[in-house]
């Protein structure tokens, strides 16, 4: 691993870090308001919401500044790094740093936050009660953004953990509080997962500090790469202590129940974040840790998990082809989808592992984007139940063709953002596992299958008596679904940028695990110059 930091006067990540805190201790600080006589909320409460989307719109202003200083022909190297003592005595450091992937995966977390805070604009209502929960609510989506940069720019190992389990937190009340009527049941089952993960996770830290260089500095992964004297056996060990807890994250099968009542309960903007970005959280830490910090056991373990990947892409999508609901839908697709991902990341190729790292990010502003949409028709309808629905095409075109055009994103569709990285993923899979990659791409047929029949059932066909005067989505839910697909087209007709900032980090990844890359016949990216590159 290359450890030469690229650095910069401007803490870009520490600004990412703490503008969104400050953003909710805003929030929370806001004083009381009154109920006027048409049961509205006045005073400063109502103003909640401007100043969360303000604080939303600043935090990508300073995205966009840490990608103007962050170089893209370095992107294999951590870049934006600072590196600050925290507990000396165990070794724990503030040391945060990005490369190609882990800024990709800031800036979506990023992106998704104002649309998010767009989407709840009246979610719980006008009065001063429901704005003072809407208050909350956005108060926790700025604490559960500050963590989401933090985590995918974490380059201390204890650090990460720290983040990793702080997570939990908004999101427990996010679901718990906010959700719908067994929302508590879900958050519970969604604490109770991710906590079990993360104590397993917690011995592997110890197991490794153990183990580890030690010193001032000790849970630095750029110390730890390449410094661990391990056993094979105790190596293997920690490589499921940390895989387990990612797993889980993921969410894989068979650790993946917590998510489709998570996302049936929880808010849809919940769902976004929580699928779209904190998922991420398990399939980065598999690529950023457990390949470098155990490439042995990586090896090891890789026909299994591939295996299980491959069963995770079928499960998911037959099981989303069944479903009535339709958050719960979505959620079973994104299991499917992280199947392609985990395929990718152990199929030890830079080319898979180029498309698994897109795929994070396409993956997210695909689902993320169906589960704003489905969110849209549960508050029209309310049920999100597809036998409730019928003929909406009809009286809602734009909200129909909205949902058409994502749901064909989320089946890799040419010309869509995901069809690009899902094609790397098969590509680069094919030229290192030939029989995991041809099955893998029968995954296919089944994903027009349940994006298609349910567009058939909930817009097709004749209205519903109930659903003939349905509004259209209006211009606020316009700017919510539609900045995301216009990414996910621009992406899909010219993902080099994209591209460019996955490729570097993907080959290393593949010299960090100690294999030889397979020989590919197509770039994995496009720099865009007249001579081009191929790798």
């Amino acid at each position: 691993m290359s450890t030469v930091a690229v650095t910069t006067d401007v803490p870009w990540l520490t600004l990412l870090i703490l503008w969104p805190l400050v953003g909710a201790l805003v929030l929370w600080a806001l004083p009381g308001g009154t109920v006027a006589a048409d049961n509205t909320a006045t005073g400063a409460r109502r103003w909640s919401r401007q100043v969360a989307l303000g604080f939303a719109l600043v935090e990508v202003a300073l995205a966009v500044g840490a990608l103007l200083a962050f170089d893209t022909g370095a992107a294999g190297v951590h870049q934006l790094r600072e590196t600050h003592s925290w507990i000396p005595q165990l070794g724990v450091s503030y040391a945060v740093g990005v490369d190609g992937v882990g800024l990709a995966l800031v800036l979506l977390s990023v992106v998704l936050v104002p649309v998010v805070i767009l989407a709840a604009w009246r979610e719980q209502g006008s009065a001063t009660a429901a704005t003072n929960r809407l208050r909350h609510y956005l108060a926790l989506v700025l604490v559960l953004t500050a963590f989401m940069v933090a985590v995918f720019a974490a380059r201390d190992v204890f650090l990460f953990y720290v983040l990793f389990e702080a997570m939990l937190i908004p999101v427990y009340f996010m679901i718990g509080a906010f959700g719908g009527p067994q929302r508590r049941y879900a958050a519970v089952k969604f604490l109770l997962f991710s906590l079990a993960g993360g104590l397993v996770m917690l011995a592997g830290v110890i197991v490794l500090y153990l183990n580890g260089p030690r010193g001032e500095q000790g849970f630095l992964v750029d110390d730890l790469v390449g410094n661990l004297d391990l056993s094979t056996g105790t190596e293997r060990w920690l490589f499921l202590a940390f895989f387990l807890a990612f797993a889980i994250k993921a969410p894989m099968f068979p650790v993946h129940t917590w998510l489709p009542d998570a996302a049936e309960q929880a808010p849809a903007g919940t769902s976004t974040l929580l699928v779209g970005v904190l998922d991420k959280v398990g399939t980065f830490g598999m690529l950023t840790l457990c390949l470098p910090l155990f490439p042995d056991a990586s090896r090891w373990a890789a026909p299994v998990i591939i295996v299980l990947a491959v069963v995770s892409i079928f499960y998911g999508a037959l099981l989303a082809i069944g479903q009535q609901d339709l958050f719960r839908l979505v959620a079973y697709t994104s299991v499917s989808h992280f199947g392609f991902i985990v395929l990718g990341i152990f199929a030890f190729t830079s080319t898979s592992i180029a498309g698994s790292s897109f795929y994070m990010v396409n993956h997210g502003l695909s689902t993320g984007a169906l589960f704003l949409l489905v969110g849209f028709l549960a508050a029209r309808r309310g049920s999100a139940r597809i036998e409730d629905f019928g003929g909406l095409q009809k009286v809602t075109p734009v909200l129909a063709g909205t949902f058409l055009v994502t749901g064909l994103s989320a089946l890799s569709l040419p010309g869509l953002s995901t069809f690009v990285s899902e094609f790397l993923v098969v590509v680069g899979t094919f030229a290192a596992n030939r029989p995991a990659a041809v099955v893998a791409v029968v995954a296919v047929v089944l994903a027009a299958v349940y994006v298609l029949w349910t567009y058939q059932r909930v817009f097709t066909g004749p209205v519903r008596d109930e659903l003939a005067g349905t509004k259209d989505i209006g211009g606020r839910e316009r700017w919510v679904v539609g900045p995301l697909i216009a990414i996910m087209l621009v992406l899909g007709f010219y993902p080099a940028p994209a591209l460019r900032l996955v490729d570097q980090p993907a080959a290393e990844s593949v010299s960090q695990v100690g294999v030889v890359d397979a020989p590919q016949d197509i770039p994995v990216a496009v720099t865009g110059d007249d001579e081009g590159s191929e790798q």
